[in-house]
């Protein structure tokens, strides 16, 4: 495409695809499909895309700069991926926009939810998970489980760790 060649480089670009690759990595953790109950669907791996994003991004947004310029990059990086699957997979032109704004607001939405129950209580959070991403079946507890050490890794990694290493995602499998 002609227009790409005028574009400005992101200078946090190779960085924001390595989180962005690793969110993905993280959603697609097999002891989350089979061992917690999350649905093998394009609506269960929107979900744990949602979820893993989620994590990184209340992070990243807790931080100084450049922490929310990177979230927001991020963000931006999931919903071209996103927009590129939809047209892959065959969605027209004209509904490309209407299913999207239907992605962004569940995305938006979930988010919203996980930061609100991790900040309520671990039943909360439990109640959240077995409703948005386990569609009430599932071990909604282990999974919750799974979130809060997450979240604690992440919340101990400074900028310079989230940036320079591997993103603090425990492993589902042992969890």
């Amino acid at each position: 495409m002609v227009f790409g060649l005028f574009r400005r480089r992101d200078p946090n670009e190779a960085l924001i695809d390595r989180i962005h690759g690793e969110i993905v990595a993280a959603g697609r953790q097999k002891a989350l499909y089979l061992d917690y109950g999350v649905e093998d669907t394009i609506d269960g791996r929107f979900d744990l895309l949602t979820l893993h994003a989620a994590i990184a991004l209340r992070r990243l947004n807790a931080l100084e700069q450049p922490g929310p310029v990177l979230a927001q990059g991020v963000v931006d990086a999931i919903f071209r991926l996103l927009d590129a699957n939809l047209r892959e997979m065959g969605v027209g032109d004209v509904t490309v926009p209407k299913k999207m704004k239907v992605m962004v607001e569940a995305f938006l939405g979930r988010s919203a939810a996980l930061d609100e129950a991790l900040r309520t209580s671990p039943e909360a959070l439990t109640a959240s998970l077995s409703k948005n991403v386990l569609s009430g079946k599932g071990d909604a507890a282990r999974l919750s489980q799974y979130v809060q050490s997450c979240v604690a890794a992440f919340e101990a990694a400074s900028l310079a760790q989230l940036t320079s290493a591997p993103l603090p995602y425990a492993d589902a499998a042992k969890i």
